[in-house]
């Protein structure tokens, strides 16, 4: 009696041992077994059993991973302290190196993309980082790539996503925007003004060909006026049909003078009749 129970001692132990062995790797995951510390390799997806006590198997997610890098105070070649936060897009494509190669690689590489931040930015101006956006982030990509390489490690992406300036430079950029915005509004203005004012040399030379013309465009004047229902209508008279009556006018009045003066009735002033008293 005493030897069954034993043997159902160890059967039961046994059966622990075979359910403790048995490993389900997910499709998205992969298992680097080692067996007495030595590197079998990555296997999966699957079942697999797994020996305890002398058999060690990790998982390795393959899945791309986003890592958010914290906000990192950057000194610019041009002496700018500002505040950037970036994005790493990676995913392993060793698990072994990814496991034997690097400690934990997912803190790996949140250190190499700070520094590699701080050291790229570091190197570039301000107005490089606001215009320049895409030629810095494949810069960044392929340095954090180039570094983890060798943990089996691929870095698809690296972006930039917030650059927080201080207050000083904010108001100095807008006022910088504001004056460029101005020059463009008086660029535009003048090239308007030089543009209208050749139209009107153009219209007043072919209105001063045909003198009809004229006469035409104040009729158009007065039909649109008359249009609004104005009281008041203000009709302009060109000085062309003025000026004849002016110049007569004029020598009327130069006539009148000269005649007044040579005629000796109308220069000799009348002389008042002299009364005498009798005496």
């Amino acid at each position: 009696m005493a030897v069954l129970v034993v043997i159902g001692v160890i059967v039961v132990i046994l059966l622990l041992l075979l359910l403790s062995a048995i490993r389900v790797v997910q499709q998205y995951e992969r298992g680097v077994i080692f067996v007495l510390g030595r590197l079998i390799g990555a296997k999966g997806p699957g079942i697999f059993l797994v020996p305890p006590f002398i058999t060690r198997m990790i998982k390795v997610d393959l899945r791309i991973v986003t890592l958010t890098v914290p906000p990192q105070e950057v000194i610019t070649r041009d002496n700018v302290t500002i505040k950037v936060t970036a994005v790493i897009y990676f995913y392993v494509v060793d698990p072994a190196h990814a496991v034997v190669n690097v400690m934990n690689f997912i803190q790996a590489t949140t250190q190499i993309g700070q520094t590699t931040l701080r050291n790229v930015l570091g190197q570039s101006e301000l107005d490089e980082l606001l215009s320049q956006r895409k030629k810095i982030n494949q810069e960044l990509q392929a340095i954090i790539d180039e570094h983890t390489e060798r943990w089996g490690v691929k870095v698809t992406a690296v972006e930039i996503k917030d650059i927080e300036l201080p207050v000083t430079m904010q108001r100095a950029m807008a006022k910088q925007a504001e004056a460029e915005r101005e020059k463009r509004a008086k660029v535009i203005h003048a090239e308007g003004e030089l543009q209208a004012s050749a139209q009107l040399a153009q219209a007043a030379q072919m209105i001063g060909s045909q003198p009809a013309t004229l006469q035409l465009r104040y009729l158009q004047t007065l039909t649109e006026i008359a249009v609004e229902k104005n009281s008041t209508i203000i009709f302009p008279l060109p000085l062309d049909l003025i000026e004849p009556f002016l110049k007569l006018a004029k020598q009327d009045g130069h006539v009148a003078a000269v005649d007044g003066y040579d005629s000796p009735e109308r220069s000799a002033p009348p002389v008042p009749p002299v009364y005498q008293s009798p005496r």
